[in-house]
């Protein structure tokens, strides 16, 4: 059961990473609590004296938890009391790669050890065909049998892994994410994807990741999302 909450413990894996920093910044300024797991705390962008000070008005604190994701063991303090663990953690570049698929896995696990429920994670529009217009109907499988075909099979399967348990899971379907700042003004769709889905900024993104966290509707369903 979801409430709409003022106030959440949040887990934050891929925190120095464009979506990542921008949930964790989004996250703190609206008056969360923060534990953002990270390896190289020299790359977090958003420093906790920063959290406090500027980015949150309301008393949210980040915490920065130095571990490796694809150790459960490892991150399991991290979960403690959490009510929603967030992931952005995702291929980068286009070659052969595991990190989508491995990294939930190993949050699945620690989820479990912990008790924590509730998960939210990045995923792709390069997934699915369904609800796209013709134009992407006919570039997609070409895309996943060529220069996608690794990040296409790698989402696929860390989809795969998080369907497979009894978590809360909401799994965000974005296509190209971009710099831009955070418009407010995007479109979502839970059955299927949406037409004309070209780009997403991350900021967009984060938000809508961060408004679903307390959102029955959201829960054990796909979200496609686009500006």
């Amino acid at each position: 059961m979801y409430w709409k909450a003022s106030f959440m413990r949040l887990t934050i894996f891929g925190a120095t990473g464009g979506t990542g920093a921008c949930l964790t910044e989004q996250a703190l300024g609206a008056g969360h609590d923060v534990t953002a797991v990270v390896r190289d705390p020299a790359r977090l962008t958003v420093s906790a004296s920063a959290s406090v000070q500027s980015l949150s008005p309301l008393g949210a604190r980040l915490h920065v938890s130095t571990a490796d994701v694809m150790d459960p063991a490892a991150i399991i303090p991290a979960m403690a009391g959490a009510d929603a663990v967030l992931t952005a953690i995702g291929p980068r570049g286009t070659g052969a790669t595991t990190v989508s698929q491995d990294s939930v896995r190993s949050i699945i696990a620690a989820m479990r050890k912990a008790g924590a429920r509730r998960l939210l994670t990045v995923s792709g529009s390069i997934v699915a065909d369904e609800g796209e217009s013709p134009y992407l109907r006919l570039i997609k499988p070409v895309a996943r049998h060529t220069f996608l075909r690794h990040v296409c099979t790698d989402m696929r399967a860390a989809e795969a892994e998080i369907e497979a348990t009894d978590l809360d899971w909401t799994i965000m379907r974005p296509p190209r994410l971009t710099g831009g700042p955070a418009t407010g003004h995007y479109r979502t769709r839970t059955v299927g994807g949406l037409p004309g889905s070209l780009t997403l900024s991350r900021a967009d993104l984060a938000a809508c990741m961060l408004s679903a966290i307390d959102d029955p509707a959201a829960v054990r369903t796909h979200i496609a999302i686009a500006n």
